[in-house]
């Protein structure tokens, strides 16, 4: 299934069911009014949410006109929103470009953060900033949403809690990250509002696309129309979700609704070495700051710059038929 949150002027939307191709949609308030509503009953209405899918996709049913940018992010808050970082390779070249080694700790326990989930972006919203300086920056990053998790829950009892995939854009404010990280509490001010894909999609319609907690797709980021990655979402990807959700549950239950992130996605590079650009023919990057690790350790120096005013970003998968399957995220820089 693919699911959907339409801004209808609510604060939480109302929730639709998008066809396949993402054309067209219904609206499925009848059956729940809202995504989230959809989640805390998850059992009791999958089956029909599945139906009024199926009836869609076979244009059994009246359907309206599906417009992207007419939608929040799937859920346009949530009781958590907590992200991870699975790829180590990118916390190893964080380390590199500052000639320190990656503490062993980190190959054996996830990094987490608990990110603010009271006012998401929508997919196709402006960034609103009020200073360049702060080093604005994307992250192209997969998350899932879960259904309840008790408090200390395993690995095989999670799962079949993880209900929903979508893509995220998880926006960094590098500058502010050194003084967050110095006073010893983590990430705050240079985390502002998260983004998500237009639709959710149930792993059912992922098929084998998904496997052992991880989703198996190439995903493309571009900046100002430019590719800037088109990496793998679940090559080089240490822990899984299975993994993450565990240790995000370990001392505390997960809510139906909960939001869990992959963090950056980072591929290693074929021969070890720093991973090329994408013009020099390699699987670039889904963030700037890589990119930007990867100049100062070839160069001594960064080189590109951080997101400005004016300035697009846009972040997608595309299916086997070349289609967009979780939609697309494009978002533009505003000044405020």
């Amino acid at each position: 299934m693919k699911l959907a949150s339409l801004n209808d002027g609510t604060k939480d939307g109302k929730l639709i069911i998008v066809s396949k191709d993402l054309k067209y949609y219904t609206d499925a308030s009848n059956i729940s009014p809202t995504m989230q509503s959809a989640i805390d009953n998850w059992s009791n209405i999958k089956a029909k949410l599945k139906k009024l899918y199926e009836d869609l996709n076979y244009k059994m049913i009246n359907k309206n006109i599906f417009d992207q940018n007419k939608v929040y992010s799937p859920l346009p808050r949530s009781y958590q929103w907590a992200d991870c970082s699975a790829f180590t390779n990118h916390l190893k070249l964080a380390r590199k470009a500052r000639g320190v080694d990656l503490p062993k700790s980190y190959l054996k326990n996830p990094l987490i953060y608990q990110g603010g989930s009271d006012d998401f972006l929508s997919p196709r919203s402006p960034i609103p900033i009020l200073d360049e300086n702060w080093g604005v920056d994307l992250e192209a990053e997969i998350a899932v949403i879960t259904d309840y998790i008790p408090m200390g829950s395993n690995i095989e009892e999670i799962k079949d809690k993880i209900l929903l995939v979508m893509i995220a854009n998880d926006i960094s404010l590098r500058n502010l990250v050194p003084e967050e990280i110095d006073k010893g509490f983590g990430f705050f001010q240079s985390k502002p509002s998260t983004s998500f894909s237009p639709v959710a999609i149930s792993l059912d319609e992922l098929e084998d696309s998904w496997s052992n907690g991880k989703l198996h797709k190439e995903i493309s980021v571009n900046v100002n129309d430019i590719p800037l990655g088109r990496n793998l979402t679940g090559e080089d990807m240490t822990f899984n979700f299975h993994e993450l959700i565990a240790h995000a549950c370990k001392t505390r239950n997960l809510i139906s609704g909960s939001i869990i992130g992959s963090g950056t996605i980072s591929n290693i590079s074929k021969n070890k070495e720093a991973e090329l650009p994408v013009s020099e023919g390699g699987r670039g990057y889904c963030c700037l700051v890589e990119k930007r690790m990867i100049e100062i350790i070839k160069y001594g120096k960064p080189i590109t710059s951080y997101l400005k005013s004016g300035d697009t970003i846009s972040i997608e998968i595309l299916n086997s038929e070349n289609e967009s399957e979780f939609g697309r995220i494009q978002q533009k820089i505003i000044k405020l």
